[in-house]
Order: C-alpha cells, then sequence, then structure tokens
C-alpha cells in the first residue's frame, strides 16, 4: 500500500455516509456541497498568497475532502467512484503530456501549451464554439479573462496596443453617455464594457487581471485600516480635504 492515508480517508468518507454513519454527512449531494467547494478552494488560494505553507496544507486537505466527498456520493448514487475520478485524471495527463510519456519533442515551454490545447480540442470534439467549455461558476473577471484568452487564439485581437487603449477610451465616453441618459441598464452595460476592455490591456501585457485585482483589493485595504488606526477622530467626521490628507499619511506609512 503506497498511500496508506489516501485509502483511510476514502474509507473514513464511506463510514460516514454508510447507514450507521453521520446524518448530516449522509443528507449532503453535489449542489448541498458546491459553495463548500468553492469556500475551500478560495481559503487554498488565500494560503498560497499568505505563504503559509501549514496552512496551505490544512487546506488542501479541506480540497481533497471535497473531492473525495463528491466522488462518494456519486458511488452511492451508482455513478462513478474515486478510483474513476484518480483514472481519468491519469489517462488525460499521459495524454497531454507526449513530450514527457511519448516520442513528441517540444523546445519551448510556448510548444507545450500549445500542444495541450490541440489535445485539449480533439478530446472536446462536441464543443462548437472555443468558448464552450468556460466556467459559468468562476468569478466574472476570471471569466473574462478566459474569453478574451480563447478568442485571441483564433485571431480576433487589437491590431495594436494604441487601438486597444483607444477602444477602452470610448467605452468611458459610452459610459458617460449612458450616464447622461440616467438609463441604468445601459450604464451597466457600458460598464461591464470598460471592465471587459480593461481586462484585455491587462492580458496585453501578460498580466493576470485577477491577480492584478486581488492586489489592488489587499493594498486598499491595508491602508484604509492604516487610516483607521492613525486617525484622531471617527472617520464619518472628517470632510473631504481630512479625508485626502488621512490617505496620503496612510499610503506613505504603509509603504514603510
Amino acid at each position: 500500500m503506497k498511500y496508506p492515508e489516501l485509502e483511510k480517508l476514502v474509507d473514513i468518507v464511506a463510514t460516514l455516509r454508510s447507514e450507521n454513519g453521520c446524518q448530516w454527512d449522509r443528507e449532503q449531494t453535489h449542489t448541498s456541497l458546491r459553495q463548500n467547494m468553492l469556500e475551500e478552494a478560495y481559503e487554498a488560494c488565500d494560503a498560497i498568497d499568505e505563504g503559509d505553507i501549514a496552512n496551505l496544507r490544512e487546506e488542501l486537505g479541506d480540497v481533497l475532502l471535497q473531492v473525495v466527498l463528491h466522488s462518494q456520493i456519486a458511488k452511492d448514487n451508482g455513478e462513478f467512484d474515486i478510483e474513476a475520478v484518480a483514472k481519468e485524471l491519469s489517462d488525460k495527463l499521459i495524454h497531454r503530456h507526449p513530450h514527457v510519456f511519448g516520442d513528441t519533442k517540444v523546445d519551448s515551454t510556448q510548444e507545450i501549451l500549445d500542444n495541450w490545447d490541440k489535445l485539449k480540442k480533439e478530446e472536446k470534439k462536441d464543443r462548437k464554439s472555443v468558448l464552450d467549455g468556460i466556467s459559468k461558476a468562476q468569478s466574472a473577471l476570471m471569466s473574462a479573462q478566459k474569453i478574451s484568452k480563447k478568442v485571441v487564439k483564433v485571431g480576433f485581437e487589437w491590431d495594436s496596443i494604441e487601438s486597444l487603449k483607444k477602444c477602452i477610451e470610448s467605452e468611458y465616453k459610452e459610459f458617460d453617455e449612458a450616464v447622461l441618459s440616467g438609463d441604468k441598464d445601459k450604464m451597466e452595460d457600458e460598464m461591464g464594457d470598460i471592465f471587459f476592455a480593461t481586462v484585455n490591456l491587462a492580458r496585453w501585457y501578460k498580466l493576470d487581471a485577477e491577480q492584478a485585482l486581488l492586489r489592488a483589493n489587499k493594498k486598499f485595504t491595508k491602508r484604509f485600516k492604516k487610516m483607521e488606526e492613525i486617525a484622531e477622530k471617527p472617520l464619518e467626521k472628517y470632510s473631504y480635504e481630512e479625508y485626502d490628507k488621512l490617505w496620503k499619511q496612510a499610503k506613505i506609512l504603509t509603504e514603510k
């Protein structure tokens, strides 16, 4: 037995789902656990971002629990089991790495990625559009980034960074026009176009839009908390000019 703890985990989950196991575990379905899957994945990402290896180990365990639990639910329903999940993944990895498990020769990481996309396309013959298969559960920002990368691969791209920037400028003008109209739906449409075009700007420079926004959120949070810390009166009592001064102070202090 090469991985006894893995087999032990599968057995524990099977026991929890059994007639004499845990009522809560028995009541769970793929749907009821959907949010858990997302939350555990995000918590693992938090551990990665914080460089907390001990916490990452724990959070990866929670992610693994979701995989095993969903597999056990499927097994109880007569659909598939954890062994089938592992086999399908193993077969996929071998098929998409012919430069490792086959005779294919590659000279760069880009060739590896190109081969991956080609082989994936061969596997997903039922997909009619290049946009088929994009997760609907991921964040809108991540989805926009994925859509952008997909269409660029078939040549749907701005001819220069200047034309892309002009496109972003035009989206702001269209938003201003929507604001003047007072049409909330139109304003939302145009704001969405601004976001989508900006995601393409990040992609153009090979930046991860999701990571960029996460960094901005983290930076803002850090500065705002510093404002709360150094404020000499309740923040709601500050004028705009006082707020601006306090923000600049917080910015300097958090950059030290």
